[in-house]
């Protein structure tokens, strides 16, 4: 059987891809600004990439065209495939019929560090030698891909709440049944689709409802809004993690060694997780698959000692290069509070030494400007910070006015490129952390070249 993926290079149709790909499919696909990692690992695993949607691909006489949630009516493929009354389905949809639907899911939800928990959960679970089956939003470094097929019956897999396609409105998640499920946190995000948080409140609700009487919730205990949205109803045992030893799942930070913290289990100390992971949040992440792990009867030390040779996953914190005294991360934050959090693991990890923020609002929230005076603080923690405004949909420069003495808007690449080197010039050491939830026009490497040219 032919599938033909539609906006196979997102992050999550990408890796569901490599599933199909696996189980035997044909499977091709077709995008726009398609960029590394994912039409590197894609065209690893021997799937072919066509550039556009135009109506030639019909041609391909797929059998089945799997719409990503990047096409809209109007695009010119997907209004053939409607004309000619060919088959299609969502990724989601397509996912949750024909893969998950025997498997124990392990899902794992929030507005932030989906990518990085659903990671490590697979990484315990994966050092547990279950070798569990897997789709997370990008590629993790203890694993080749960011999806891989088992015989296992354990599936994690990161539950976007963002919505499923065009003709599909529910979130993504919705469609996976999850008899685990990890809710990391929940703000307001996705203002294309959603007005308000009690939008995104129900439809984590929806996601609640799906999970059975014998599963089991695990919810970050700071969370308001995530303990509001349980209040509307529960049909499942939950637990809850945080650092209040009180807790069912518990840790104490080392606030010496930042790489270093406890766990514990009903107020018992298990062990300590030494590890490279930078951030509380990450901290609380790894609690939580802790967690995940046990309920399917991983016991606690398997996971610590799992955690303590995690990688990481690419685009989180990643060194991309470093030239002299000044070192390039590349990390996926794009929501003003990721933002915040990445930040205060890079200045936990670098102490005094200077660090100059490069953000790039590109989410269509940001670009919205839904939660844009939220961003000026998200900053704080930088020495000097570059905001690159092509494309925005509002008045960057109000916005950010009262810290424009250590914050500067840029609408070219290039000169902001320059601008970033002679700043990271100027200084003993410097670390450059680039922020984008999408290729950023390669700037990682341009300001790397741009260095050595020094």
């Amino acid at each position: 059987m032919h599938i033909h993926i539609l906006g196979i290079c997102g992050t999550f149709m990408g890796s569901l891809a490599v599933l199909a790909k696996q189980s035997g499919f044909k499977v091709t696909g077709c995008d726009t600004n398609v960029y590394p990692p994912m039409s590197t690992q894609l065209e690893s695993q021997g799937i072919e990439l066509i550039q556009g949607f135009a109506i030639e691909q019909i041609n391909l006489n797929a059998d089945l065209y799997i719409i990503g949630n990047v096409v809209s009516r109007g695009n010119p493929l997907m209004e053939e495939i409607l004309n000619q009354n060919l088959p299609y389905i969502s990724g989601p949809q397509w996912l949750g019929e024909n893969l998950l639907q025997k498997k124990h899911v392990l899902a794992i939800a929030g507005t932030h560090g989906k990518t990085t928990t659903a990671t490590m959960l697979t990484w315990i679970l994966e050092y547990a030698k279950l070798n569990p089956s897997y789709l997370i939003g990008g590629v993790p470094l203890n694993f080749e891909a960011s999806a891989r097929l088992t015989d296992s019956k354990y599936f994690v897999i990161e539950g976007d709440e963002y919505d499923t396609a065009f003709f599909d409105k529910r979130s993504k998640f919705i469609h996976y049944k999850p008899r685990t499920a990890i809710l990391n946190n929940l703000e307001f995000d996705h203002a294309d689709i959603f007005n308000t948080i009690a939008d995104i409140q129900k439809q984590f609700h929806h996601l609640i409802r799906t999970i059975p009487s014998q599963g089991q919730i695990i919810v970050n205990q700071e969370s308001i809004t995530l303990k509001e949205t349980i209040k509307q109803g529960l049909w499942s045992e939950s637990v809850y993690f945080g650092e209040n030893m009180d807790l069912d799942w518990a840790l104490k930070s080392d606030k010496i060694n930042k790489h270093h913290f406890s766990v514990y289990y009903k107020q018992k100390y298990y062990g300590d997780v030494t590890w490279n992971t930078l951030g509380k949040h990450n901290q609380f992440n790894a609690l939580a698959t802790i967690a995940a792990a046990y309920h399917i009867g991983v016991d606690i030390q398997t996971s610590i000692k799992a955690l303590n040779t995690f990688n990481g996953v690419k685009r989180r914190m990643e060194v991309r290069g470093v030239v002299k005294n000044i070192t390039v991360y590349d990390d996926f934050a794009h929501h003003p509070s990721a933002v915040k959090t990445t930040l205060a693991g890079l200045r936990e990890k670098v102490k005094k030494e200077a660090i100059i923020a490069v953000l790039e609002p590109r989410s269509n929230t940001m670009k919205m400007g839904s939660i844009k005076q939220e961003l000026p603080n998200s900053l704080d923690v930088s020495d000097y910070s570059f905001i690159y405004t092509n494309n925005l949909g509002w008045d960057a420069s109000s916005v950010f006015e009262h810290i424009k003495d250590k914050a500067e808007l840029v609408d070219d690449i290039d000169l902001l490129v320059k601008k970033i080197v002679n700043k990271a010039q100027s200084l003993e050491t410097a670390h450059i952390l680039v922020m984008s939830n999408g290729s950023f026009s390669g700037i990682h490497q341009k300001i790397i070249d741009a260095l050595k040219e020094i």
